[in-house]
């Protein structure tokens, strides 16, 4: 049978091997990239055996090498120059602004208008103020209460007529809040001063209060002198001898007499303060309160700065030193003076055993201090010591005594060391004066020694 398609051609001869393509996963080594990568890893072995042979050799050093590194520093000499200048040796410590002292104020009951109950109406001081005289520090049941300046305290109230002391002490207040009480005499509360009180009142924006004095109840005297002997019937009348007495005057009407009007100061409106103008540290009265027992608390007298100090600094302190007053918040400086330095030593912290004992040191502004420093610390420094002037001055380190009992300073020049012989006189502040001995030499400049360091 035969196929209806052509048919295969014979193959004649022998067949070539067939070449298959490489597999997807296999790779071939091409000898140029063997080269580079061997060539990479003789560099990075040198580089890192260069880097132990610098290791191992910054490690290995010489004995010499080693003792050099490690032996002490050349001796260093350490100097000061001498100065001339003032020495003042100062005391430094922490104080407290305070009051000289302390007043409390309050009102008597009763006070306020007549026929009130005393409340509290108006208050017109705040903390902080300055009281001079005539200022009114709050209204009683709608009436003043004000200072003046006094040292007797009001006990009763003054009124037309009335004389002592305290009269003389309201005259005298009154003068010197502008007011003044001609021609009445001193301690006596008359006409003059009657003037001076309305006057007053009425500065301060009220009327001073009035009483009616009702007139005194006493008979008219009659015109001549009594008759001794028995009454007279009336006129003609026979005496015993049988004469005709003479007709006695008979007593004439007189105008009744009226009642008066007086002024009165209450002691309930007036605060006499021995010394003004005062401070007003607290106050307490409120508006609608009734008045308690104390209504304000006042600083008398100039603000000082007191602190405490240790038997060793009181030696230093005399009344009269120079000191400054430091305010730490602001750096606000203040000249001052010791006031004194109590004598007995008292124990701080409220005498609690165990607690530091100490001196009470007072020292007194040369100007007020401002109000905001009431009641905080500040820091004090006092001048305990000082030279006259401008000395030849070196720290006090620089001056000993030598092996022959003198005492000097050394002093290290371009030419050497030499040894110059001194007195010493005021010290302070770390300085002490030097008075060089006859025909020695020191100047400012000089480079003294006052140490050395290794």
């Amino acid at each position: 049978m035969t196929s209806d398609g052509p048919a295969a051609a014979p193959i004649d001869g022998p067949q070539e091997p067939r070449q298959d393509a490489p597999s997807r996963g296999s790779r071939r080594e091409d000898p140029g990239t063997r080269r580079r990568g061997l060539l990479a890893a003789v560099v990075i072995g040198s580089v890192l055996v260069g880097a132990a042979g610098a290791g191992a050799a910054a490690l290995l050093k010489s004995p010499a090498q080693v003792a050099a590194e490690t032996a002490a520093p050349e001796p260093d000499t350490l100097t000061a120059p001498v100065e001339h200048k003032v020495i003042a040796d100062l005391l430094v410590t922490r104080g407290k602004v305070t009051a000289a002292s302390t007043t409390d104020i309050s009102v008597p009951s009763g006070g306020g208008a007549p026929g009130t109950r005393p409340l509290v109406t108006k208050v017109k001081v705040k903390a902080g103020d300055q009281l001079s005289h005539g200022k009114v520090l709050f209204e009683m049941s709608g009436r003043p209460v004000f200072t003046l300046a006094g040292a007797l305290p009001a006990y009763r109230d003054l009124q037309t007529g009335a004389k002592g002391e305290d009269v003389a002490q309201l005259q005298n207040a009154l003068a010197r809040a502008g007011h003044r009480t001609s021609p009445d005499a001193s301690g006596t509360f008359g006409a003059g001063t009657e003037r001076a009180v309305t006057a007053f009142y009425k500065s301060i924006g009220y009327a001073p209060v009035r009483n009616t004095v009702p007139a005194p109840d006493d008979k008219p005297a009659p015109d001549g002198p009594a008759r001794s002997g028995p009454p007279s019937s009336g006129p003609g009348d026979k005496s015993s001898d049988g004469k005709t007495a003479p007709m006695m005057p008979t007593a004439s009407p007189t105008t009744p007499a009226q009642p008066r009007t007086t002024v009165t100061v209450p002691m309930s409106e007036v605060v006499f303060l021995n010394t003004l103008p005062v401070r007003a540290d607290t106050v307490e009265a409120t508006v609608g309160k009734a008045p308690g027992e104390k209504l304000m608390t006042v600083s008398t007298g100039s603000p000082l700065v007191v602190a405490d100090v240790s038997a060793r600094e009181k030696s230093l302190l005399r009344n009269g030193q120079p000191a400054e007053i430091v305010a730490e918040d602001t750096g606000a400086r203040t000249p001052a003076t010791v006031q004194d330095v109590t004598d007995a030593s008292r124990t701080a912290k409220g005498d609690q055993p165990g607690a530091a004992s100490g001196y009470l040191l007072r020292v007194l502004p040369a100007a007020p201090l401002p109000a905001e420093l009431a009641g905080k610390e500040v820091r004090v420094s006092v001048t305990a010591s000082s030279s006259e002037g401008p000395v030849l001055a070196v720290p006090s380190t620089a001056v000993s005594t030598g092996a022959d009992g003198r005492t000097g300073v050394t002093v290290l020049g371009a030419d050497g060391i030499r040894r110059v012989p001194v007195h010493p006189g005021a010290s302070g502040g770390g300085f002490v004066e030097v008075v060089p001995d006859t025909g020695a030499t020191l100047v400012p400049g000089d480079r003294v020694v006052v140490g050395g360091s290794r």
